[in-house]
């Protein structure tokens, strides 16, 4: 009987002799014709390593699962389905530092590769929208327009993406998915800030370009281009890029140069300030994914240009200790005293955290930190006076809800009107998480609801 061989036993190199093959070849003949081990053996065998599969099986699952598990609010959207997207999203930053420490490549781009890579996958919606990807005055922006935009005057939509002025992609995945939608939904042009990100710049780049690209959009020949209505033009923006939307309206409401102002604001929970580290919001939802508070923090570092060193530091709050200059601390603390700007409902049990000692020279190193076009919620009430109506979501689980209630409280005293859009169950990033194949309940209600907010008041 001829035997088949497997194709490795041809392949042997020229010095193998032919005694060499003949040997190998009578070895398998006789293991396939005569079994080295009797069959009751085979089979104990058999059952032993079924259990070793089993059991490997069985530590990985265990190993997999308390990877992916943590515990969360109960109330929190979809739990299950946020733990695996924040297991996700850790592997992915892991991989970023490990890149980084072996001078592979820097931190964020290995997660902001990771995230384009996702985000293309997603499919375009909306497709009868026109996308158009040109300048306003040198900043990159895409510009959604429905068909037809010369046969009436529409309204317009400028919204400023997030990612801790570092990551994501505003031409892809949900980014897109969401001006499309607003396009849509709105009837109306929606312009997208392309700005450039960290590390490759630092604040105040960010900050100028997005004026630069709201000052030019803001021009009436610009708008007549668009067949935009001058009256009829809003600012928009999430996480961090709320930061630059708040700013963004402050700075033209105080533009005198701007004949055009904007007739509203969208913050969907804006990163506002870096003084307090320890709001109530950051000490309840410091471990609640998907924005930790250790991770808010080192956006803020790369923004800035500050030494991740500093990271625990600022956590503490170290830079804002009752050792540091007190005269100018107090100035800016009463911008954001959330005991006395937040509800009690929201305060609970939590209290302010200002070590007796701190780090001077964090606030010499990075004096941004006390800068309002960074820190928007540090702007002066005569600034805030003339910034527009205003529209601020947050969520229960976000460390960054109490930025948002503190600069809805604070616009408000200064008498401008604020709608406070607040989601019992929200986290942060649902907006962006409305769209396949991310998609939450809680974001889905979001972006209908603030699109809804706008159709009504724009």
């Amino acid at each position: 009987m001829k035997t088949t061989f497997p194709r490795m036993l041809y392949d042997y190199p020229q010095e193998v002799t032919v005694t060499s093959k003949k040997i190998f070849v009578e070895l398998h003949n006789v293991i396939l014709s005569k079994p080295l081990i009797a069959p009751e053996r085979r089979e104990e065998r058999h059952h032993s390593m079924m259990k070793l599969l089993c059991g490997i099986t069985l530590l990985l699952a265990v190993a997999v699962a308390y990877y992916i598990y943590i515990p969360l609010p109960r109330a929190i959207s979809e739990p299950w389905k946020l733990m695996v997207l924040d297991a996700t999203f850790r592997g992915v930053v892991s991989m970023g530092d490990v890149a980084h420490s072996l001078g592979l490549s820097h931190r964020v781009h290995v997660i902001n590769s990771a995230i384009i890579n996702f985000e293309s996958l997603v499919p375009v919606t909306n497709q009868e929208i026109q996308a158009e990807d040109i300048l306003f005055d040198g900043v990159h922006v895409r510009v959604y327009h429905p068909p037809g935009r010369e046969e009436k005057l529409r309204r317009a939509v400028m919204f400023i993406h997030g990612g801790g002025w570092a990551l994501c992609a505003p031409k892809l995945g949900s980014y897109d998915s969401l001006c499309r939608q607003m396009a849509a939904d709105l009837d109306a042009v929606v312009v997208t800030v392309d700005y450039r990100m960290a590390p490759d710049v630092r604040f105040p780049v960010q900050y100028d370009e997005c004026v630069q690209a709201a000052k030019h959009f803001l021009r009436p020949e610009v708008l007549a281009q668009y067949s935009v209505d001058p009256e009829r033009v809003a600012v928009c923006g999430d996480s961090a890029g709320g930061n630059l939307a708040a700013a963004v309206a402050q700075r033209i409401g105080i533009d005198n140069s701007s004949s055009v102002k904007f007739k509203l604001q969208v913050l969907i929970y804006p990163v506002l300030q870096a003084l307090d580290f320890n709001t109530a919001s950051y000490q309840q939802n410091q471990n609640v994914p998907i924005l930790y508070r250790t991770l808010m923090a080192r956006f803020w570092l790369e923004y800035l240009d500050g030494d991740l060193a500093l990271l625990h530091s600022i956590i503490k709050n170290k830079h804002t200790a009752q050792d540091q200059n007190q005269n100018l601390l107090s100035f800016s603390r009463s911008k954001l005293n959330w005991t006395n700007l937040l509800p009690k409902r929201l305060i609970k049990h939590y209290k302010p955290i200002f070590p007796l000692t701190g780090s001077p020279k964090i606030l010499k190193d990075l004096p941004a930190l006390l800068d309002a076009r960074a820190a928007p919620l540090l702007a002066e009430d005569e600034v805030l006076r003339m910034t527009p109506r205003a529209y601020i979501l947050t969520g229960e689980h976000d460390v960054l809800r109490d930025d948002g209630m503190m600069y809805a409280r604070r616009l408000e005293l200064a008498g401008v009107s604020v709608t406070n859009d607040h989601y019992e169950d929200g986290f942060h990033g649902c907006v962006t998480f409305a769209f396949w194949p991310c998609y939450f309940s809680v974001g889905i209600r979001a972006v209908q609801n603030y699109i809804a907010w706008l159709d009504e008041h724009l």
